[in-house]
């Protein structure tokens, strides 16, 4: 693929949820090496450090049982920025952190695209569809409402205005396999794309990425990637406080990276929910590095094993 410019932003964010752990994740894929292995693959690596929120207060309009909203409005100040800043250079890889940087992630990437007079698409590959709102969330957990945000769902008081919401029918989901009802009923009121694990288990993976990614090609589209380690079954990642059984096999994370990779589609990405204090030695973190490589051109024949030779 063509080399580009990969620039590592690290948001040690935690206050998406309650269980804490994330804000160790930057650190542990610089640890597990995602520097390195995106310049062996002929790509120039740029890491700007760990970004930091800005100042803000929650809005007295935002429901009590929300956790950290101000911490929340001022991290989606300072991503959506981040984003619009490192778009025009190159291609930004959010080191996470929690979920709830996407509130930010995208909607600085949603700013970018129209500036370009281009759509935004989003791939969503995680376990929930995260399309709560501040008032519908019963955890409080704003780690679970990026995509009620994006797209522009009411509620969010105090939080950056969504200028350009991404319209439903340029997001496709991969990998559901835990659905709160509320979000369930909201969501199949749209045009959407979701696929949960039963229809991934009948059809394969490739199937509904590939068409996703035709449409995004098709309409010049950029595209962002939000991968959640809980996307992937937790035999394999268990650094996750949203461990659900079932998900993505090592084959298919790797499949749906590569299928990525070979669109040449991927405009941003982020890498999130990785709770190193839950990984074991660090395995977790590997894995993501890996895949973060399979979307940005490694190849089974660039990893020969030496196991006979």
């Amino acid at each position: 693929m063509t080399a580009k410019t990969c620039i590592l932003i690290g948001a040690p964010m935690d206050s998406g949820k309650r269980r804490q752990g994330c804000l160790m994740g930057p650190d542990a894929y610089r640890v597990a090496g995602i520097g390195p292995a995106l310049a062996d693959l002929g790509h120039d690596v740029v890491d700007i450090g760990n970004i930091a929120p800005d100042a803000a207060e929650a809005h007295p309009d935002l429901p009590d049982h929300l956790h950290e909203p101000a911490e929340m409005i001022g991290w989606t100040a300072a991503l959506a920025r981040a984003a619009e800043e490192a778009l025009p250079r190159g291609l930004p890889i959010f080191l996470g952190g929690d979920h709830g940087l996407a509130l930010g992630s995208v909607l600085g990437a949603a700013n970018h695209a129209a500036r370009q007079d281009r759509p935004l698409f989003v791939l969503w590959l995680d376990a929930h569809t995260d399309y709560h709102t501040p008032q519908s969330t019963e955890s409080g957990n704003l780690h679970g409402a990026p995509l009620g945000y994006v797209t522009g769902r009411a509620g969010f008081h105090g939080f950056p205005k969504v200028a350009h919401p991404i319209p439903h029918e340029n997001i496709c989901l991969l990998g559901l396999r835990s659905v709160d009802p509320e979000e369930r009923e909201a969501m199949q009121l749209t045009n959407v794309r979701y696929h949960d694990m039963r229809s991934i288990d009948e059809t394969g993976i490739a199937r509904p990425l590939t068409e996703f990614l035709a449409d995004v090609q098709n309409a010049n589209g950029m595209l962002h990637v939000s991968l959640d380690v809980d996307f992937l079954d937790p035999s394999f990642a268990p650094a996750v406080g949203t461990t659900v059984p079932g998900g993505a096999t090592m084959r298919e994370g790797h499949l749906a990276m590569e299928i990525i990779c070979d669109s040449g589609l991927m405009t941003s990405l982020d890498l999130v929910e990785l709770n190193p204090f839950l990984d074991d030695r660090g395995r977790t973190a590997q894995v993501m590095v890996d895949l973060a490589a399979s979307a940005l051109g490694r190849r089974v024949f660039d990893r020969p094993t030496q196991a006979f030779s």
